[in-house]
């Protein structure tokens, strides 16, 4: 089945969610709403053209505890979080767009395939093909595992940010990062004990150190450690699957990075590390309207 234009045009959306989505840190931006989660149960709110507030909610399913070890439990959070991600987006679809525009569910299915196939091309291949092509000219970078890497790592932060960039220029990509703002507002208020009202919680941060964006550049930093194992006199297409297969390793142990930092972020020694990361966020989240943290209140309601 092709394509549909609607499925096309909330690709950069799926390719942010098989990126960026980790659990649990509140929730995430969809088309017109807001998804919010918790340990046991997750909820989204979507309004539609004629101003109605939709809602679906579904239990978190449980693990078996051996799944919920340090490192194995980032990487389960992980594709739990992408499952939930996608069905969130596909009922924001289906909310927010008419009945004759909305995408079916293959061909959600299908755009979230491009979209990962993307993410890996642009994030991983990409990255490690030009640096292939510069070690041509700078030996060092196949003589050293760390230099080839570092470069690596370099091309992977520069494409990603070139990425935020381009699609922050697109308006309706745009309108969903005021919802990513409306979904920091909220939590950040909840946790602060004030009250869930739209006036209230405009008057918060729509940054917040779990974001998902803070956990992509973590991810950036320690796949720099993480594929400096990998052999440098390895041929292209085995440093290339090496990446993959290491890729779990490096949600992990990111994901358990960001889980210390998230908790000490108050101290001395913490506070600083976790500064770049929110301001990265500046590029993926915008100052919402009110009714637009109506939304997001309403998810959060849903889920306590």
């Amino acid at each position: 089945m092709p394509i549909s234009r609607r499925s096309l045009k909330v690709l950069p959306l799926l390719l942010w969610l098989s990126l960026s989505n980790t659990a649990p840190i509140g929730g995430q931006a969809v088309i017109e709403g807001v998804m919010m989660r918790s340990r046991d149960r997750w909820a989204v709110a979507v309004r539609d053209r004629s101003g109605f507030i939709h809602t679906m909610t579904d239990a978190v399913r449980r693990r078996h505890p051996l799944l919920r070890l340090p490192l194995l439990r980032g990487v389960i959070l992980l594709i739990d979080s992408v499952i939930i991600g996608v069905r969130a987006l596909n009922f924001s679809a289906t909310m927010a767009y008419p009945e004759d525009e909305s995408p079916n569910g293959t061909a959600m299915a299908l755009s979230f395939l491009v979209a990962f196939v993307l993410g890996i091309a642009l994030f991983v291949f990409v990255p490690l093909y030009l640096t292939k092509l510069l070690s041509h000219l700078w030996p060092v970078l196949r003589d050293s595992r760390i230099a080839f890497n570092l470069v690596d790592g370099i091309f992977r932060l520069g494409m990603f940010l070139l990425y935020l960039f381009v699609v922050g220029l697109w308006s309706e990509m745009g309108r969903i990062f005021q919802y990513h703002g409306a979904e920091h507002k909220v939590i950040n208020a909840y946790e602060s004990g004030a009250s869930l009202e739209a006036e209230n919680t405009m008057r918060f941060s729509q940054l917040h150190p779990r974001c998902g964006t803070s956990f992509l550049l973590i991810v950036m930093c320690i796949s720099i450690l993480v594929f400096s194992f990998i052999p440098s006199g390895w041929p292209f297409w085995q440093k290339f699957l090496g990446r993959l297969l290491l890729i779990p390793v490096v949600a992990g142990v990111s994901y358990e990075v960001l889980k210390f930092g998230a908790k000490r972020r108050g101290t001395p020694l913490f506070s600083p590390l976790i500064i770049p990361g929110l301001m990265l966020q500046r590029l993926t989240t915008r100052e919402p309207e009110v009714d637009q943290l109506e939304v997001a209140i309403v998810a959060l309601k849903e889920v306590l």
